[in-house]
């Protein structure tokens, strides 16, 4: 682990982790998907000093009847995030169990050019029949197939990063050159469903490589800089950390909190009157603030980082803003982004060296 400190991640799509959180949210519902919501959502979470915002997607609108429904593309909100923040990560939820890994690579190496290195990337799938049909594709059918196909396309994707050195532009006006074409490489890739041949269209990301999130039983964790891990108790997640095996480890917790208006467990309970919040496994947290910052200090023995999954967000980002965050940084518990500073250095990851430039002069040298 890096350290006591922990680096405080949080999902901001939609209203909530509840599926009736728009029951209690401070906007109408039309207001979801309008860019001052989304753009003030994610000022709170970087003055408040989170190190990274998440956002989830998938090809199918989220939830459904009788709730509103309706989603952005999860890149298309990061790369907005980016230009009107300066020091929080963003990594949008991106599947590839349809989506093809040449557009996704040359996507998120866009958002981390946008964002000056502050791009990360949430790996997940595709699993409902729905999804192959909007793509117009063949289902990917079983839980191996799908990992399958997350494996190939994170190989893919941080393949193309490396397919241009790091000096590749040259914008030479006197010689009216604008790339080294020595410098770009093909990454000549063949799967068990598809083949990528590259170079990328888009210069290598600043921070060489995005950092990658991931559930490591999902994809392999040598492909991953995070892995993100479940558990209902914290001898769960202890023990799903310790056999991660990737340099960072986040924990996944949802969280309902005390709210000057009512307990967390008033809250749950209206909420539960229209919708369950499904179980998923996750460890949750619902109660008062200052015992999350207890659960945040104890957990932060096995993990360095976890992803906070609020109930609603109009009433529980404000608690985490006002009381969590600040009594994690007192006790010298919480690691805030500084501004200019890369995700990849925020995390305490280095920066990958250009496996084509290694590559090349460990034959020059011979």
């Amino acid at each position: 682990m890096s350290g006591p400190a922990l680096h405080l991640a949080v999902e901001l799509d939609g209203d909530g982790a509840h599926p009736a959180a728009w029951r209690r949210a401070a906007h109408s519902p039309d207001q979801l998907l309008t860019p001052r919501r989304v753009a003030r959502v994610a000022a709170v979470a970087e003055n408040a000093g989170f190190t990274l915002i998440t956002l989830d997607d998938g090809v199918l609108p989220p939830g459904g009847s009788p709730d509103p429904v309706g989603r952005i593309g999860a890149v298309e909100r990061a790369a907005f995030v980016a230009a009107s923040t300066s020091t929080i990560g963003i990594a949008p939820v991106v599947p590839v169990t349809y989506a093809e890994p040449f557009h996704v690579s040359s996507q998120l190496a866009s958002l981390d050019h946008i964002s000056a290195g502050r791009a990360g990337w949430v790996v997940t799938e595709e699993e409902q029949p729905g999804a192959a049909r909007a793509w117009g594709r063949l289902p990917v059918d079983g839980a191996g197939a799908r990992a399958r196909e997350s494996r190939d396309g994170v190989t893919v994707a941080r393949a193309l990063w490396d397919s241009w050195e790091d000096d590749a532009v040259v914008r030479s006006v006197a010689t009216s050159r604008y790339l080294d074409r020595d410098r770009l490489h093909y990454v000549d890739f063949t799967g068990e469903t598809y083949a990528v041949k590259g170079p990328a269209i888009v210069p290598r990301p600043p921070q060489g490589q995005l950092v990658v999130l991931g559930h490591p039983e999902r994809v392999s964790a040598d492909l991953l800089d995070v892995a993100l891990v479940d558990g209902r108790d914290v001898a769960a997640v202890a023990s799903a950390a310790a056999g991660a095996g990737t340099p960072r480890v986040f924990a996944e917790i949802e969280v309902a909190l005390d709210t000057p208006d009512a307990t967390a467990a008033e809250r749950v309970a209206d909420l539960e009157r229209h919708a369950p919040w499904t179980d998923r496994g996750r460890l949750r947290h619902v109660g008062p603030a200052d015992h999350l910052v207890a659960l945040l200090a104890e957990l932060g023995r096995h993990v360095d980082g976890v992803r906070l999954r609020p109930l609603v967000l109009d009433e529980d980002l404000p608690v985490l803003s006002r009381l969590v965050l600040p009594a994690l940084s007192e006790r010298r518990l919480l690691a805030r982004p500084l501004p200019g500073t890369s995700l990849r250095s925020t995390l305490g990851l280095e920066r990958p060296a250009n496996r084509f430039a290694t590559a090349a002069a460990l034959e020059d040298a011979r």
